[in-house]
């Protein structure tokens, strides 16, 4: 069997050969028609008129659908239903869906688009969080958390710090579009391959939509070309699109975005504001921390609360804090709505909190590494949260100490002194920023997951579970478990499409923990099948003492030379008409949270790592490239450190994407500028540092989680924040760390230059 370091992503030679199949390569017979989608090009109006008489005449076009035919409910919306499928009697933002078009072709349908007219009342608009803000146009209630008191950590500060922070929007930007392919069967029956990350919501939205029972919906995914959270809720959107007019024209209908429109349609990372008071003690120790959230939701509600909160939630990070207050404040805007991206509201609330700190030291003149560590959560009366969890496992300070040692940090500390003192339109900056990071959903009931096994007379091994396969790895990593927990090599064991006919009500495949959930409701059914086989095993072999299950065979422990073929085993235990089959289910253990009070357990464990980088710096065009990156990440017992790395390198660089080059630039009608790849800067291959380390720590077994594993996918993002502050370290150096730049993310060239001119002038 092989090593677990060995085993390759399961797609990896399809992927790179071209013979993995995406849903736009499904191929099905002369009847697939072809959609297009009409939607609103102003933010806020009525809808006076809509003219498809045109469309509807033009050769091809097989349906044109407005609001009115809607079988079933005109709603989208995943928590709280403000998200209508298709506007009827006014339009919220520009991308608002408001006509579909079913045709032979592409083309034909591109055409009958452009034969519609839409007659408006234009109505007044809220563009921006600062206009949102200033207007008071609140979507939902406040939200707040609380510990200690914040008027006695006043009078116990020596120092007090008053600030704002924004962080920007960002493109998902995953290589496959947002698709579908609705397929119609009889009893009004629909087949959807959909690329969602929530197949089970998914097929509720449709069911919904068609005004069916979600018995006659069925929604497969096999995988998807990436999605980072942005097909979560709203692959929801292509697959009731689809649905409707498969449902109305008796034929499969696909409908798949193109890149312009898929950026200007769908929602985006929220931006946020932070408005911050913060006190502390001369050594740099924290006293308290009173911060408002602010959010721009955009058009409708989607996630934004769940995301609202995690930002809440990761406003500490890795800091103890005595004395907190945080206040969450998400508004309504009429920009297309945003939803989840990963790291899910984490990376916002960790920003605020690492750019504090870095002016803390800047003041102080401490090395800010050493005063993050002076107020990491520690194991003694340091470690609560400011919503209740105790910091358990806390790996902080060891992953602090040997990426010290490891990065050389303080002796590139003093090279990078001297020199920014002998260069003056190059400067370097270094910073090392830590992440604790937790693992669940914070609504707790969606902490669960079933799965389906199949074992064939032939020894192999068929999984259906409820995650979906993104890139992440995730249907390798439950290979690899039922391999792990079946003793048989991978040749055994396959991992089928996602499909909610197979498994059903489960939760999305977010918040990182699509290995910790399907991992173990997948341990769960093979669990349930090795206890009927362990005594059809032992009377086999005539033995009473314990069975394991290994390289292909069963046998007894104390003697295994003795042991029979796996496959052998199957056969009999089919013979004597033994259940082959298991269903298997799983929950998280001893969590919840009251949302209201902001109080609780919401995590089953953290995960932590942190990250070191060094950039260079042009001063006179802003030009940043990264020299170094270091990264030491807690994965537990990783159950593919190749994933695992790969996953912490592009995450990470995501990330940089997030704090450096992407940028949504919208008009004053609320139009997105920047919606295609020659306008919107995701990271090249030219971002990459120059010199990219990335370890895993070693020697730190998870109890909480599959075979001891840690989850990955999320975490890594944020370290990206590292080189935003390394950039503003360089900077800073422009009047040798005595005056504060003035910076938020991302730190565009723009940014940078404007930060720079504006610190040049500081007397």
């Amino acid at each position: 069997m092989k090593n677990s370091i060995s085993v390759l992503h399961d797609s990896i030679k399809k992927h790179v050969s071209g013979k993995s199949i995406f849903i736009d390569d499904i191929l099905l017979n002369d009847n697939l028609l072809h959609a297009r989608v009409v939607y609103s090009n102003v933010p806020h109006a009525k809808i006076k008129a809509i003219h498809t008489h045109n469309a509807k005449n033009l050769h091809g076009v097989h349906c044109v659908l407005t609001s009115k035919d809607i079988p079933g409910v005109n709603q989208m919306g995943p928590v709280i239903h403000d998200e209508v499928c298709l506007a009827s009697d006014k339009v919220e933002c520009i991308g608002q869906a408001v006509v579909l078009i079913a045709a032979t072709t592409e083309k034909i349908a591109i055409e009958a688009s452009k034969l519609i007219t839409i007659d408006y009342e234009e109505l007044e608009s809220v563009l921006s969080l600062k206009d949102a803000i200033n207007k008071n146009s609140l979507i939902g209630s406040v939200r707040s958390m609380n510990r200690g008191d914040i008027d006695l950590g006043k009078k116990q500060a020596k120092h007090h710090l008053i600030g704002q922070l924004e962080t920007g929007a960002q493109e998902h930007w995953y290589l496959e579009t947002q698709i579908s392919l609705a397929v119609p069967s009889e009893d009004d029956e629909m087949l959807v391959y959909s690329s969602t990350q929530h197949p089970s919501e998914t097929q509720a939205i449709v069911a919904e939509v068609l005004g069916i029972n979600k018995n006659q919906i069925t929604i497969e995914t096999k995988r998807m070309g990436g999605a980072f959270g942005g097909k979560e809720t709203q692959a929801n959107w292509l697959a009731a699109w689809s649905s409707l007019l498969a449902f109305h024209c008796k034929k499969p209908v696909k409908l798949r975005l193109s890149r312009d429109d898929d950026q200007k349609i769908t929602g985006k990372r929220h931006p946020f504001i932070f408005d911050y008071e913060v006190g502390y003690q001369s050594d740099g120790s924290l006293v308290y921390l009173n911060v408002i959230q602010h959010t721009d939701a955009g058009c409708a509600t989607d996630l934004s609360f769940a995301i609202l909160e995690r930002a809440m939630l990761h406003n500490d990070n890795a800091y103890f804090i005595p004395h907190v207050h945080i206040e969450g404040r998400a508004y309504k805007t009429n920009l297309p709505s945003n939803t989840a991206f990963r790291g899910f509201g984490g990376p916002q609330g960790v920003a605020c909190i690492e750019f504090i700190l870095d002016q803390i030291a800047r003041k102080l003149k401490i090395d800010s590494a050493l005063v993050r560590k002076i107020n990491f959560y520690e194991e003694d009366a340091k470690n609560v949260t400011h919503y209740g969890q105790k910091v358990e496992y806390n790996h902080l300070h060891k992953i602090y100490d040997q990426l010290i040692k490891s990065s050389d940090y303080f002796n590139r500390k003093k090279e990078i002194e001297n020199f920014n003192n002998s260069n003056e339109f190059y400067k370097k900056g270094i910073a090392l920023t830590p992440v604790k990071f937790g693992i669940s959903f914070t609504t707790t009931h969606l902490n669960q997951a079933g799965a389906l096994i199949h074992v064939y007379t032939d020894g192999s091994v068929l999984i259906s579970h409820g995650g979906t396969e993104m890139g992440q790895g995730l249907h390798t990593k439950i290979a690899q478990i039922a391999s792990m927990e079946l003793g048989l090599s991978m040749d055994f064991i396959k991992v089928g499409a996602t499909n909610t006919s197979k498994v059903a009500n489960t939760s999305a495949t977010a918040a990182s923990s699509g290995t910790d959930l399907n991992g173990m409701a997948v341990k769960n059914a093979l669990d349930q099948i090795k206890d009927r086989l362990i005594p059809l095993a032992k009377e086999l072999l005539n033995t009473n003492d314990e069975i394991v299950f290994e390289n292909n065979y069963v046998g007894i422990l104390s003697n295994k030379a003795k042991k029979i073929e796996f496959k052998k085993l199957i056969q009999e235990a089919y013979l004597k008409r033994m259940h082959l089959s298991a269903s298997g289910f799983y929950q998280t253990p001893d969590i919840g949270w009251d949302k209201i009070k902001g109080w609780g357990k919401p995590f089953n464990y953290f995960t932590y790592g942190m990250c070191v980088s060094e950039v260079q710096l042009d001063v006179l065009t802003g030009y940043v490239k990264v020299l170094r990156t270091d990264i030491l990440h807690d994965c537990g017992k990783s159950i593919n450190p190749n994933i695992d790395i790969g996953q912490i390198q592009g995450a990470y660089i995501q990330g940089l994407g997030w704090c450096t080059t992407e940028e949504c630039k919208y008009d004053s009608k609320g139009r997105l500028l920047n919606y295609s790849p020659d306008t919107y800067k995701i990271p090249s291959i030219q971002d990459i540092p120059l010199d990219f380390r990335v370890e895993l720590l070693k020697e730190v077994d998870n109890p909480l989680a599959i075979r001891k594993s840690k989850a990955v996918a999320e975490p890594p993002f944020m370290y990206g924040l590292s080189t935003w502050l390394a950039i503003k370290d360089a900077i800073s150096s422009i009047k040798n760390h005595q005056v504060e730049p003035e910076f938020k993310i991302p730190a565009t060239h723009e940014t940078i230059l404007l930060s720079i001119d504006k610190l040049k002038n500081e007397i």
